[in-house]
């Protein structure tokens, strides 16, 4: 019910409501306490970064400084072939063939058309990317004052993630290569 709920606001290029989503991250967040964990996306405003700290003891938070128009085109350009969830960009791993209908592309193994995203379209990015702007940016003050924030600055992730994953190692030395690039 809340997730359906989110889904509504994210639809809209709004950003969930501070109290739903610090509902579903706190509940997702119990029990969790004898693991190393990493959110991504998560508080993105001040009132949920103090409900979170009340919660967990946060040691480490990275910005990724990357800048919005970079952000917004890469967005722009995801598409997926909703059946199988197979996401595509048309700008560093296009589909590899398109159709006169469908000049964004058309699934590699199934030959239908890709959609993109209400989500990804660029009027919802750019809003998306204004409310973050105005919401976010408190946060990273928020944790800059308790020495708790670490920045890292550039466009494409294979410069970036090379300075991150030797920054996690000083924080967690037993991570490996491959442990940090698996989701949990």
């Amino acid at each position: 019910e809340v997730g359906i709920l989110a889904k509504s606001y994210i639809d809209q290029g709004r950003l969930i409501p501070d109290d739903i989503m610090t509902r579903l991250m706190l509940s997702e967040l119990r029990g969790l306490d004898r693991y190393n964990w990493l959110l991504d996306g998560f508080p993105r405003t001040v009132a949920q970064a103090e409900a979170l700290d009340k919660e967990c003891q946060i040691d480490t938070v990275i910005d990724l400084d990357v800048p919005f128009e970079t952000i917004k085109c890469r967005l722009t350009a995801r598409w997926i072939h909703p059946a199988s969830g197979r996401v595509y960009n048309l700008e560093f791993s296009p589909p590899n063939r398109t159709a006169a209908a469908h000049p964004q592309g058309i699934d590699d193994i199934t030959g239908e058309p890709l959609v993109q995203r209400d989500d990804d379209k660029p009027e919802t990015v750019t809003k998306r990317l204004q409310a973050y702007d105005a919401q976010t940016k408190p946060v990273l003050e928020y944790y800059r004052e308790k020495g708790l924030l670490k920045s890292f600055s550039g466009t494409e992730t294979n410069q970036i993630w090379p300075h991150i994953y030797a920054f996690l190692q000083t924080k967690l030395p037993d991570v490996s290569q491959k442990d940090a690039a698996t989701p949990r």
